[in-house]
């Protein structure tokens, strides 16, 4: 087969992540990369993403330009979290006819927040006649596409919990940044009330569960601070749980409750002596699972995207989400 060509939008954190698994993996080639950090632009990618090589590929500001000199089968997007940011990107891509898979939180399953939004992505990728992805772990794995499938082998479900710990001291700065690490309670209830600190994607996980079991949803976020432990230190974290109540489209059968709940701190959360990831379901069979140690956030959202790039290049054109594609695995290049 020939090499997959591949070009990089957005060069933060994630972005330079990404490009360091591609430029690793046999069966992909790096065409080309945009970024509007004219500390970025004009450099070597390789040099930009903290590779010990060059990669012979410039970094440019100029998306339409890049994206018609390049002439890639896919362009992997990592700018935003925000759907309607992002818009205009993914339309200046979708005119190029060039297949997506975004790390966009809101994306990973808009068509329940983002309607409108939702079905101009598809129109354009139908026209384009290329697939469209949002993924990444949270949203994307964790909370969502993973106990989708351990309900595979379920033929009753009652009750669906979910639940994420982490520290986020090994996770990139802007995430320590976005869940209000280090901020005083009364800083962190501003940030809160103006929207600057919370979990972009917990509605997207729970309207895809909700679909995949097929049944309405209403949920319910609360952020609160905690305190976690840094040495001698305490710093104020949030705290969120999400709940809602599930009944399905005909009426006659409801799931009492779901639950989904992301800690993340600087350090141990009192009380708390561990991170993870778990997954409880009642029902028949009562399933439980727990990942010990957790899912490394930025490593996982790196790998689910190179991994589903294949997955996107076959798959129909139009707008897809991690409930519909078939499942990704590891995929070595070659």
């Amino acid at each position: 087969m020939p090499n997959i060509k591949v070009m990089h939008f957005g060069l933060g954190p994630i972005g330079a992540a990404i490009v360091k698994q591609v430029a690793a993996r046999p069966g992909f080639k790096i065409v080309g990369a945009i970024d509007i950090d004219p500390a970025k632009v004009g450099r070597d990618l390789g040099d930009v993403v903290g590779l010990p090589k060059r990669l012979d590929v410039k970094v440019s500001a100029d998306a339409a330009k890049a994206l018609r000199s390049a002439k890639p089968d896919v362009v992997v997007l990592s700018t935003t979290s925000s759907i309607k940011k992002v818009m205009p990107q993914i339309e200046a891509i979708l005119k190029a006819k060039i297949a997506i898979v975004s790390t966009t939180e809101e994306l990973s399953y808009p068509g329940y927040t983002h309607i409108r939004h939702a079905r101009q992505i598809h129109a354009m990728a139908r026209k384009a006649r290329v697939a469209v992805l949002g993924t990444g772990v949270n949203p994307g794995f964790a909370m969502d596409a993973l106990p989708i499938a351990l309900t595979a082998v379920c033929e009753r479900v009652d009750r669906v919990v979910v639940n994420r710990l982490q520290d986020a001291r090994i996770r990139r700065l802007p995430f320590q940044q976005k869940i209000g690490a280090g901020l005083t309670t009364e800083q962190f209830q501003k940030k809160v009330d103006d929207g600057s600190v919370r979990h972009v994607g917990m509605t997207e996980s729970i309207a895809m569960i909700a679909d995949a079991l097929r049944v309405d949803a209403r949920s319910h976020h609360r952020r609160d601070p905690a305190e976690a432990g840094v040495g001698d230190d305490l710093e104020r974290v949030p705290r969120g749980r999400s709940r809602l109540r599930l009944r399905d489209h005909s009426g006659r059968r409801r799931l009492p409750q779901e639950g989904a709940g992301h800690q993340a701190a600087h350090g141990s959360i009192s009380g708390v002596a561990e991170t993870y990831d778990s997954v409880e379901i009642e029902g028949s069979p009562d399933l439980s699972m727990k990942i010990a140690g957790g899912i490394h956030g930025d490593v996982a959202t790196a790998s689910i995207v190179v991994n589903s790039i294949s997955r996107v290049l076959q798959a129909a054109p139009g707008l897809h989400t991690m409930r519909d594609l078939p499942l990704p695995s590891f995929f070595p290049g070659r």
